[in-house]
């Protein structure tokens, strides 16, 4: 597999947005200012909470479906790849890593066989759009950890998936998770979210090594970042720490991490949290302490580290 220079594009994108001329241009700009060459367009379909069953991937919380594959002939046109990624979050606010339910069936409550079958249908959706438009990957979920003991499950979507879409299929775990999924022998790729500690890099990637080795797949970060406040590179996953906005601090992260992964051959690129489909005024990036690294001196380690790979 060749490095994937990837960036994660629109996510939490509503209907209509993707069909902005602003959500094009922003398309243009990720490419020009970083050298991504993989957009990962990445979806959030809704549940009510992290106990129910039914995935809503109709409502205007989600970009249509024209509107999306325009965006993907758009990003082709530039010469990008585009990997879909079709995920989940629930409307109360708990994070997917929670989803859950009883192991054994019980009357009257939410089930496991109800959820798959509502997930599954969600990305059979996009695993069809994926086919039609020649997208270079699907992930078919993130972060989603309660859900990853369910080995049966997912091997029966993998299997469905399959059916509809032809190119390479992963499934994004979360930070400190590689070894919970025991059926990454049933996808392509192997991949999972790098929010580590700046001081961690190397025990964390020695630890992944070691889980990833008896699979011989190739692996990458679908997901990595790091927010610019001060205390964040340290806590790097964690969207809600207080910390005085502090851009150096962010862009510090960016060459750590990469200065790190570089040593590994075996970590096969990047899918960067994150670009916005509607970027914000390049004036205020100095007012913003979100993952956002457009105008920020963290954009340019990631172009040129880009640049090199």
């Amino acid at each position: 597999m060749e490095f994937i220079k990837g960036f994660t594009y629109g996510w939490m994108s509503r209907k209509g947005e993707f069909g902005k001329k602003e959500a094009k241009e922003s398309m243009r700009l990720l490419k020009d200012r970083t050298n991504t060459e993989y957009a990962i367009i990445s979806l959030a379909a809704l549940q009510d909470g992290a106990h129910t069953t039914e995935v809503d991937y109709t409502g205007d919380h989600m970009v249509s479906d024209d509107e999306l594959i325009e965006m993907i002939h758009y990003a082709k046109s530039l010469d990008m790849k585009v990997i879909l990624k079709p995920t989940v979050n629930c409307k109360d606010g708990t994070w997917r890593a929670h989803i859950n339910f009883f192991d054994i069936d019980v009357p009257c409550e939410p089930k496991w066989k109800d959820w798959f079958k509502s997930y599954t249908e969600y990305q059979l959706h996009y695993a069809k759009i994926a086919q039609q438009t020649n997208c270079e990957m699907l992930i078919i979920g993130c972060e989603m950890v309660q859900t990853e003991r369910r080995d049966q499950e997912w091997r029966a979507l993998i299997d469905d998936v399959r059916n509809v879409y032809k190119g390479p299929i992963t499934y994004n775990t979360d930070k400190y998770q590689e070894g919970n999924v025991h059926w990454w022998d049933a996808l392509d790729v192997i991949s999972s979210s790098g929010y580590y500690p700046i001081d961690d890099w190397d025990q964390q990637l020695d630890r992944i090594e070691e889980i990833i080795k008896p699979y011989n797949k190739p692996f990458f970060f679908a997901e990595a970042g790091c927010p610019s406040r001060s205390n964040s590179p340290f806590v790097p996953n964690d969207w809600n720490l207080e910390g005085e906005i502090d851009m150096e601090a962010q862009a510090n992260y960016y060459k750590v991490m990469f200065e790190k992964t570089k040593k590994r051959d075996w970590v096969k690129g990047f899918g960067l949290w994150d670009w916005k489909a509607l970027l914000h005024d390049e004036k205020d990036a100095v007012q913003n302490d979100e993952y956002a690294v457009f105008g920020k001196p963290a954009e340019k380690e990631i172009k040129e580290y880009y640049a090199t790979k």
